[in-house]
């Protein structure tokens, strides 16, 4: 009776989830939204390769800002993938990594617009430089697409949710008690 013959376990034991490096995982970029997750790092990484190869520029200006907004889109693409493709997603609630994705590729596609627009103006025509603002805007016009669909994707999910009775109004004939007492 000591050596525990008597009492063997009741239950298999659990098995162990399969581990992950990083907790690397692309659950959460099913469908629509990987590919346009990595077509927007690869356009943004094409144009910050394509406007560091530009050689000499007349109106250095609009390369400078579309140095910056490309290679700054760049990181924020990636930095994105990274929050979504580990774990630090479950380390933050849904609603905030959706809210922080959306204003990020929005505001990352306006700005990447707008400086494609200032660099294709200032430019001096190359062709490197024009293959950059073509990247620019290929890059921009994800940003957007990705937003407008995210944008239009909330909002029929808003209408779809919202309630009979929202704000529970006392005009409403379920707030009317039963029986009234005369």
């Amino acid at each position: 009776m000591q050596d525990g013959a008597v009492y063997n376990e009741t239950t298999e034991p659990q098995a162990k989830p399969t581990h992950r490096p990083f907790g690397c995982t692309l659950r959460r970029l099913q469908g629509w939204r990987l590919g346009a997750k990595a077509c927007q790092a690869i356009l943004s990484l094409l144009a910050v390769i394509c406007e560091e190869i530009v050689g000499d520029c007349i109106k250095c200006a609009g390369l400078y800002i579309f140095e910056f907004i490309s290679c700054s889109a760049f990181l924020l693409s990636l930095l994105i993938l990274c929050v979504y493709c580990t774990d630090i997603y479950k380390r933050f609630e849904e609603d905030k990594v959706q809210r922080v994705n959306f204003w990020t590729i929005a505001v990352t596609g306006v700005c990447f617009l707008l400086a494609s627009i200032v660099f294709a103006v200032t430019s001096s025509g190359s062709g490197v430089e024009n293959a950059a603002c073509t990247f620019g805007f290929l890059a921009s016009f994800a940003f957007l697409a990705e937003s407008i669909t995210e944008y239009f994707h909330n909002q029929k999910q808003n209408v779809d949710g919202r309630s009979e009775n929202p704000g529970n109004t006392q005009s409403a004939t379920e707030n009317q008690p039963l029986n009234t007492q005369r």
